[in-house]
Order: structure tokens, then C-alpha cells, then sequence
């Protein structure tokens, strides 16, 4: 292992036990991890029970490693068992936040404008699927953001504020509890701190992405433990010139680092959630998840 890189191996399992037998089913799974300039996966492998008739994989339009498969025989349980190695390298060394540039000029250069240079960043700058953008959003994030703030900075003052003002309440939401909902509730999971976050960011013009992925069980000695480690897990990556896509933790009120293994970005939660799809049959269900994240 080179000096100052972290190698974590992570295994996830993913059961739905269905109270009647399914018929037939077509999944989207996001289950493998991205290969980035900080990360690199060492291994990887997934295992589906029953097997599916159809397997096959594709990159999404947000650069994911999506897998669809297909389902054409009856079962009451469906497993989804993933194991990944992966080599980080810390990432904020050199980042300086006070020399980011100043959020308000970002803001005005990547606004929208007939005949403008076409810039990818800015497809994170609107309202998705679980994020309206409103008035009270770009209230609550603007005393992070003076005019002239560096967007780091700014960005930095808002998780802190985030994770300070929300309440971690796992049965607070649900999987689709909308931003704005949350909101509300001034609490929820690392889901819902997330989109808060992302929301707030993009009321602003900034460009804010959602990020899933693991957080490692056992902190290094003297450390605290994170909160969410037992699952997945989600953050927020805010686009700052100069400096590329910065990654935020509102739960956790940390940069993620070496501590955080990337899964998939997307718009929101609805982008790059685990399973996603059509089934016949099956009743009620329930699901088991178990995430184990541990330094080799």
C-alpha cells in the first residue's frame, strides 16, 4: 500500500423477503463503486440470488456503473451481496477554502443564458426529482453566503449549520421524503441531511450533486465512530472552479476523505438508489440490509 493511502474492503447485503411469490421482475441495481482520480477499485464482484435470466451493465448518464437484471422465475426472496476492495488517497491536503473563488461570481457565470458556452456543471444547478428549490431554502443558506464568501468556505459554514440545526431521526422519513419535507422536520437520515444541503446550494446557483456510497465501520484510534455506518450511506459534492467537485458530510460535519468510499452521484437519492424497478406479484415485503467497512 503506498504511504498515505487507505485500503478498505466493504461488504454489502441487500435481502427482500416477499410475502407471496414474485413472477417476474426487472431490476436496476447501483451497486459498484466508481473508479475516480482518489479512488481506485482493487476488486470487485456481486452475487444475485435467484440468478438472474438477464444480466447486463451500463454507464448512466452521471458516469455510474448501473447492472440490470431480470428476474423470469418465481421467488418470495431476492439477495443482492456485493464485495469491494478499494485504495483511497486523501483528497484535501491542499485545498485552501479562502482561495476558492467567491460563490456569487460561480453563481453568475454558470447562470443560464441563450447562446452561453454550454458548461456540464450546470445540470446540478436545478430542482430534481426530490429537490424543489424555494424561497425559504436560499433564506436559510444565504447567512453562510456574504457577497464575496469564497464558495468553500461558504459551503463549509453551511454543513456546519446543517448538522448543528438537524436532527439524525431515522424514522423521521421515508426513502422519498422530498427535500422541502425534510426541511420541515429539521431532521431525518444522511439521506435527508443531504438533499437539505443540496437544495440550499442550488437555490444559490451553485452546482451540488448527491453523492452515496459507505462510511468505514471502525474509526481509526480516538476517533468517533460516524454516523450511518452500519448502511449505506450520503453527501453532498458542491462544484467549486479551481478545485473540482468538493464532497461534504452534513451528518457527520466533515470533509469526506479516506474515511468515505464513493458509490454513484446523481441529481438526488432517486439518481443512484441501490434497487430500482418493476416486479409482478410479491405482497408486502421486507428488506435486511447489512454494510461492514473495514481497513485491510
Amino acid at each position: 500500500m503506498t504511504a498515505g493511502h487507505t485500503v478498505l474492503s466493504v461488504l454489502h447485503r441487500t435481502t427482500y423477503h416477499y410475502s407471496t411469490f414474485v413472477e417476474t421482475a426487472q431490476h436496476l441495481a447501483t451497486i459498484r463503486p466508481l473508479a475516480c482520480e482518489w479512488q481506485r477499485v482493487v476488486n470487485h464482484a456481486e452475487r444475485i440470488e435467484p440468478t438472474p435470466s438477464y444480466l447486463h451493465s451500463r454507464i448512466d448518464a452521471f458516469g455510474n456503473d448501473v447492472l440490470y437484471f431480470a428476474l423470469d422465475t418465481p421467488h418470495e426472496r431476492l439477495q443482492l451481496v456485493s464485495e469491494t476492495t478499494v485504495q483511497l488517497t486523501p483528497r484535501w491536503t491542499s485545498l485552501d477554502p479562502e482561495s476558492t473563488p467567491a460563490w456569487d461570481v460561480v453563481a453568475d457565470e454558470l447562470r443560464f443564458s441563450v447562446g452561453g458556452q454550454f458548461r456540464p456543471e450546470t445540470e446540478f444547478c436545478f430542482a430534481s426529482p426530490n429537490i424543489v428549490l424555494l424561497p425559504g431554502l436560499r433564506a436559510y443558506a444565504l447567512p453562510s453566503f456574504p457577497p464575496g464568501t469564497p464558495i468553500a468556505v461558504g459551503a463549509v459554514d453551511l454543513m456546519h449549520r446543517v448538522h448543528a440545526d438537524f436532527d439524525y431521526r431515522p424514522s423521521a422519513t421515508m426513502f422519498d421524503t422530498p427535500a422541502e419535507r425534510a426541511f420541515e422536520l429539521k431532521g431525518g437520515v444522511c439521506q435527508d441531511f443531504a438533499q437539505v444541503m443540496i437544495a440550499c446550494l442550488r437555490s444559490l446557483g451553485l452546482p451540488a450533486r448527491y453523492v452515496s456510497g459507505y462510511l468505514r465501520n471502525d474509526p481509526p484510534p480516538g476517533q468517533p465512530r460516524l454516523i450511518g455506518a452500519d448502511a449505506s450511506h450520503a453527501w453532498v459534492s458542491v462544484y467549486c472552479p479551481g478545485s473540482g467537485w468538493i464532497d461534504l458530510d452534513p451528518t457527520n460535519d466533515v470533509l469526506a476523505d479516506i474515511d468515505h468510499i464513493t458509490l454513484a452521484t446523481g441529481r438526488d437519492y432517486s439518481d443512484v438508489s441501490l434497487l430500482r424497478g418493476m416486479i409482478l406479484g410479491g405482497g408486502a415485503h421486507r428488506v435486511e440490509v447489512g454494510v461492514s467497512v473495514i481497513p485491510l
